[in-house]
């Protein structure tokens, strides 16, 4: 089984043993149907010596016909045709890589920088379908268009979903596309230097600049796999970003109580266009000791500081009022990692 898979590597890597002349020759041949050896100097860099050893190659490899009339002819060949037996081989080739595939095990917390543009978009994907609840997002129009179908699924699930845009000059018209099909509230901000940024539940997260999506290989991403770190990640979008950027769209939240929360900018929001009394369970950490709590009980009050730079929740509890913050809280009695909030009683925990 091994040496038939190696051999089945061999085959595809020399089946695509393509130089910067053969992929300009064959691009060029097929875009005409028939090319002579001068014409093919002449629509491409390759210097005229190297056209005859370019396209033989060619046609050793099965992708086009030589005619050997004077002068010699080139003639395409259909890609279906040509490459229906790779196609073959590349299904058997990842039907055995499949088989001998092992998953790598995750860290329960990790960060990690990659570099790899298809590797950002893996780890984008991921965290945008990986949501349970909540998913902030700061994408490019292109990547809106990439992940659409993913978000739509999301949303009609139940996810509530922050969609942050940039550049604005180059994100669609909200009379020529539908955002509230993908998030609850969509902003478009103005300048390229916008990072990407997804965050899914609060705890699971990526960023990049827009020139590592690009291909630039002296930019990077970042990936906060369940870290703790990754709430500096959440509040930079939440703070900086969205803050400073123009509403496009908006709609209603109907989702149903009980609801959860990652950030509770996100919570305080909700609570304020709500109606009614509410009462919360707030997984946290005391901001003196560092120590788990669990604080339970009727919501009684709910505000933004000044700036939104701070936000506060005031939960009445068997021990009296207690004041609970978000992330990196310092004012407040609790840091809050997660909050649920529904009517009638606390949902528990």
């Amino acid at each position: 089984m091994a040496d038939d898979l190696y051999a089945a590597l061999e085959r595809v890597a020399e089946r695509f043993d393509f130089g910067e002349y053969e992929a300009q020759a064959y691009l060029s041949i097929l875009e005409h149907g028939q090319l002579t050896a001068s014409e093919i100097a002449d629509h491409t860099d390759i210097p005229q010596p190297r056209v005859y050893d370019t396209v033989r190659g060619l046609a050793d490899a099965g992708l086009v016909e030589l005619q050997e009339t004077r002068p010699m002819r080139v003639l395409a060949i259909d890609p279906e045709e040509a490459f229906d037996d790779i196609q073959s081989s590349l299904d058997d080739l990842v039907d055995g890589l499949e088989q001998r595939y092992t998953a790598p095990a995750r860290d329960t917390e990790a960060v990690s920088l990659i570099k790899s543009r298809s590797t950002i978009l893996r780890y984008l994907e991921e965290v945008i379908t990986g949501a349970e609840y909540e998913l902030i997002l700061s994408l490019s129009p292109e990547l809106l268009e990439r992940f659409e179908d993913e978000l739509i699924a999301q949303h009609e699930d139940g996810v509530a979903i922050e969609l942050l845009l940039s550049p604005a000059a180059e994100v669609p018209d909200p009379e020529s596309f539908d955002y509230l099909e993908v998030a609850t509230t969509v902003r478009a901000r103005r300048g390229i230097t916008t990072p990407i940024v997804a965050v899914a539940d609060g705890d699971y997260s990526v960023y990049a600049t827009q020139e590592a999506l690009r291909g630039d290989r002296d930019r990077y991403g970042v990936i906060f796999n369940r870290s703790e770190l990754g709430f500096l990640v959440s509040g930079f979008l939440n703070t900086v970003l969205w803050t400073t950027a123009e509403t496009i769209a908006e709609g209603p939240d109907d989702r149903p109580f009980p609801r959860r929360y990652a950030t509770i900018r996100r919570c305080i929001s909700d609570l304020r266009h709500a109606e009614g009394d509410f009462y919360a369970s707030i997984e946290g950490r005391d901001v003196r000791s560092g120590d788990r709590e669990v604080v339970e009980g009727p919501i009684d009050d709910a505000t933004f500081g000044a700036g939104r730079e701070t936000a506060t929740l005031i939960v009445e509890t068997d021990d009296g009022p207690v004041e609970v913050g978000g992330q990196v809280a310092a004012l407040e009695d609790i840091e809050a990692h997660e909050i649920r909030v529904g009517k009638d009683q606390p949902p528990g925990v």
